[in-house]
């Protein structure tokens, strides 16, 4: 008599009761309790036709893990931080405090045309080039003859050049609204949620800045009929223990303002959040409720026939249902520190990604690949944190990890892992990054194995 055998290694359970199985193979499907103990048991084929239940992926049964390997051809995110000044003081700031008036740490016109240089002679032919803070607007002159500087040097250099604004437009005026429209620059915001939590959560001034906000992404978006409808500006939300009570006006906010979807944002524990979680941060179950009622809000605006996108969402749907990698650099193994972007500080030094440069602001410089017209491309991208990066976020390199089921659709932060758990190995087994990245899973394959709701998350998978 031939002995049945199992078929897969890993399975999670998932909101529902149900099972989300995967095999060694990356293919997957989502089984009741009933037809679960069967296939567990090797009574019944996961892939056979005789298995039905609740939902089952069995028109496209082969999902092979993502390699994707042409977005391993040089970073495409290049972060040029040209001051740490800030005038806002936000609860959940990554980058100490005290850093926040000193315009001495603004990054010089020489030192940011050697980052353009430096930037434009990598080879990927997808580049973006992100100007941030601190408050980039502080460094206005600089951001502007950079930005200038980077059109015209790409007449020659041949990039599919993006550039890119991350600003809290306290300081946005019409010379400067005209410069970035009239040029195609991108801008991203920050946007938590009502006036209440926006302002509690990001301290401006007396009266906080959350008008100022809508104000000028609404002209943004004015400014940009043709343009996507959450492409220019983009804007962010951050979740911190005040929004968890909030999460439809949080999503409701980002609907009459406009924007055409919302990215649902967990708060990482790195720099001066971590110093103050008991006030503001949560655990990942209450993240997952949280997720889930923002979700479900999104849901409720789609049934009634506007089409508004959650984004969190459509980056792992677009994984497990169209078989391809959004680039999304936090979810990728490896991750996309070094190999995916570079972070260019103020002062000229270059780190493996933002959190690697947050990570020095608080003074360690584990992260530091090299400084701006010293280092060459290969020096960068051979040095000991590059190298450490991408062997400490392999997923298979992790025992947990390994194991899991949602390896092939997962990632790791080896930044989060050592500020968070000293290593940047880290123990993932019960971490707080696990965590999370279970709970969006969870939340977002139980939504995937609801007929009507899938129907709404195909209708979204067009977002690039």
């Amino acid at each position: 008599m031939k002995s049945k055998r199992k078929v897969f290694n890993n399975y999670e359970k998932i909101n529902g009761g149900d099972y989300f199985v995967c095999d060694d193979l990356g293919r997957w499907g989502i089984f009741g309790e009933e037809e679960f103990a069967k296939i567990s048991s090797g009574e019944k084929d996961m892939y056979s036709p005789e298995i039905s239940g609740p939902w089952t992926e069995i028109e496209k049964p082969y999902r092979y893990p993502l390699l994707a390997k042409e977005n391993y051809c040089g970073p495409s995110l290049h972060i040029m931080v040209i001051t740490l000044a800030c005038n806002h003081a936000c609860l959940y700031c990554r980058v100490s405090p005290e850093a926040g008036g000193d315009m001495t740490t603004n990054m010089t016109a020489r030192t940011a045309i050697k980052a353009v240089d430096a930037i434009l002679s990598t080879p990927n032919e997808n580049i973006t080039v992100e100007f941030q803070g601190g408050e980039a607007l502080l460094n206005w002159p600089v951001l502007k003859e950079a930005a200038t500087y980077a059109m015209r040097k790409n007449v020659t250099a041949g990039k599919n050049l993006l550039l890119s604004i991350v600003t809290n437009f306290s300081l946005m005026d019409e010379d400067k609204f005209n410069f970035i429209t009239e040029n195609g620059i991108s801008v991203c915001t920050s946007l938590d949620g009502p006036a209440e939590l926006h302002n509690k959560n990001r301290r401006y001034g007396k009266t906080g800045a959350h008008d100022k906000v809508v104000y000028w992404i609404k002209r943004f978006l004015k400014a940009n009929p043709g343009g996507e409808a959450d492409s220019l500006p983009y804007a962010l939300m951050t979740t911190t223990k005040h929004s968890l009570g909030m999460p439809e006006e949080i999503v409701e906010e980002y609907r009459k303002t406009g924007l055409g979807g919302i990215f649902i944002r967990p708060l990482s524990p790195i720099g001066q959040a971590g110093k103050i979680w008991e006030e503001i941060g949560y655990t990942p179950e209450e993240y997952e409720k949280f997720y889930s009622a923002c979700l479900d809000k999104v849901f409720e605006i789609n049934r009634a026939g506007d089409r508004f996108i959650e984004r969190a969402c459509v980056l792992l749907a677009k994984k497990l249902l169209q078989h391809k990698d959004p680039n999304y650099l936090d979810s990728k193994t490896p991750c996309g520190a070094a190999t995916g972007q570079l972070a260019y500080n103020w002062d000229g030094k270059i780190y493996t990604c933002d959190e690697g440069r947050m990570v020095g602001a608080m003074g360690d410089d584990l992260f530091l690949l090299g400084k701006i017209g010293e280092s060459s491309y290969g020096d960068i991208l051979t040095a000991p944190a590059a190298r450490t990066c991408c062997m400490a976020s392999c997923v298979e390199s992790q025992p947990k990890c390994c194991r899991c089921a949602f390896k092939y659709f997962c990632g790791l932060c080896p930044v989060h892992n050592y500020a968070v758990q000293g290593t940047p190995w880290g123990d993932i087994n019960g971490s707080y990054w696990c965590g999370i990245q279970k709970a969006v899973f969870r939340t977002v394959l139980s939504a995937i194995k609801d007929e009507k709701k899938r129907d709404i998350i195909d209708g979204w998978l067009d977002w690039e």
